[in-house]
């Protein structure tokens, strides 16, 4: 603890432990917007490789990729990243290599996760590969697992995993129980890297930026270039305060967002903002975000359930919709939403469209427009009409969903910043360069925060801005 508080003193930064919450982060200076609090690179970290889609294992990239020879597991896109992760992955080759083939090709990202990570601890300990301050094993021995609170259903499935790290291993002696509580660790503490627009790409272990508390109101994004993990202010942070990131999607009700703390990270969120759960104003956004919708098409009210359990009355026309209908309409989308595929084939497009279509006029029907619900499936068909190429279309979904992501998320908010950057590569596309240019500039505004300015991502950015500002005083210039 003390080597890292001297490590973390040169960034401005202390480690304090506080009651109710454990280990938290501190400044020791002021932070502004944009600027980095902290970075680091994973202790152990492997992509989400899958039939479909393959990654380097040492930068993630999916492109110029050759499969290691001998464990036929891990793919690399260049001698640069293979010389880079050979001490570790010789010795996890080794261990790959003498299972089946078919049992080899089972093995999943979370046992490839944690076999490294006591590959590496090894490899530490042995001098073979530098450990230190922020790089070692005693910082993930001091990460919470929350043993004593997973359900016996849980705690069968890590010991049956850490059996079979065990097994991969081969190392005599080695502790099963230990291993059993590496996994709660992991589900609790490891991130999922994610590329500049926030696609997942695959799952890393910081124990240092895990110290990081949660905050459905926080002052500062997780976001990642290449595999390092950079944390970035989001709003002036003062000396003294704590720096707070969010672990899940913020946009839902208190109680969703409750829920799925509790799930995955098994703490209750006692934050500014779900401290008002229950209080009027959060009744109403929750009403808004996961309601229904009032029966008089013209009307944006909420809807509350009567006294009564009979019905919902709106609370701005008064008008009642009854719980027959309502349950009517929910399992017309139930029985659609069942059909709806999880994942899309390229030659399925055109039926994806169709399901999700359906869903979207029966959502609209039964809820609120501004429903988190009735956005997630616009978001799902603006995708897919992206990879159709039918621009036209996918801009008017890609503007419908706006106004839902300014009133759920906060005003510099990555996915906000995203979305303005989606409808201004559209716009611009189909020759619309003056809302292009509109667009493009609120998304750089947020962006510039919460991506730093360097990155490759941001430099495309600027530029695409410039072209669209050149384009649109062309035109204007032209007019005259």
């Amino acid at each position: 603890m003390e080597e890292l508080q001297r490590a973390l003193e040169d960034r401005a930064l202390t480690v304090s432990n506080v009651p109710e919450k454990g280990r938290c982060l501190f400044t020791s200076r002021d932070f502004s917007p944009g600027e980095v609090i902290i970075s680091q690179e994973p202790y152990v970290s492997v992509p989400n490789n899958s039939s479909a889609e393959s990654r380097c294992d040492a930068c993630f990239e999916s492109s110029n990729l050759k499969k290691c020879s001998a464990c036929q597991v891990v793919y690399y896109c260049s001698n640069s990243c293979q010389k880079s992760e050979w001490k570790l992955h010789r010795l996890e080759c080794e261990a790959l290599s003498k299972l089946h083939k078919e049992r080899r090709m089972a093995v999943t990202p979370s046992i490839r996760l944690m076999i490294k990570l006591y590959l590496r601890t090894k490899l530490q300990t042995e001098k073979v590969s530098p450990a230190s301050a922020m790089d070692n094993y005693k910082l993930v021995e001091a990460l919470v697992a929350h043993m004593s609170e997973i359900d016996e259903k849980q705690l069968v499935l890590y010991a049956q995993m850490a059996n079979l790290v065990s097994l991969i291993l081969q190392w005599p002696g080695i502790n099963i129980k230990e291993i059993a509580e590496n996994f709660s660790k992991l589900a609790c503490n490891a991130h999922t890297i994610c590329d500049s627009e926030l696609r997942p790409l695959g799952t890393g272990l910081y124990p240092v930026i895990s110290i990081i508390n949660h905050s459905c109101l926080p002052n500062s994004v997780l976001l990642f270039e290449g595999r390092s993990a950079v944390v970035r202010a989001v709003q002036r942070i003062p000396k003294g305060a704590e720096v707070l990131i969010s672990y899940i999607e913020t946009a839902g009700s208190t109680l969703t967002r409750q829920k799925a703390l509790k799930e995955q990270y098994l703490f209750t969120c006692t934050c500014p903002r779900c401290s008002k759960g229950g209080k009027c104003d959060d009744i109403q956004k929750s009403a808004v975000l996961e309601g229904y919708r009032c029966k008089d098409n013209g009307c944006i009210g909420f809807l509350l359930r009567e006294s009564d359990g009979n019905g919902f009355i709106c609370q701005k026309c008064g008008l009642v919709r009854s719980k027959e209908e309502i349950k009517q309409i929910a399992s017309e989308l139930k029985s659609l939403s069942d059909k709806a595929p999880i994942s899309t084939p390229s030659h399925n497009y055109q039926e994806a469209i169709s399901v999700y279509k359906a869903i979207e006029t029966l959502q609209k029907k039964l809820y609120h427009p501004f429903s988190i619900s009735l956005m997630q499936t616009r978001e799902k068909l603006l995708k897919i009409l992206m990879e159709l190429e039918d621009w036209s279309e996918a801009l008017a979904y890609c503007r419908l969903t706006i106004p839902v992501y300014q009133r759920v998320y906060p005003g510099c908010h990555p996915l906000l910043g995203l979305q303005y950057y989606t409808c201004g590569k559209l716009e611009w596309l189909l020759g619309d360069t003056e809302n292009a240019v509109k667009s493009l500039t609120k998304a750089v505004d947020i962006l510039r925060i919460t991506h730093g300015t360097s990155t490759p991502f941001m430099k495309d950015l600027y530029v695409r801005l410039e072209e669209a500002r050149a384009e649109a005083s062309y035109k204007f210039s032209s007019e005259e």
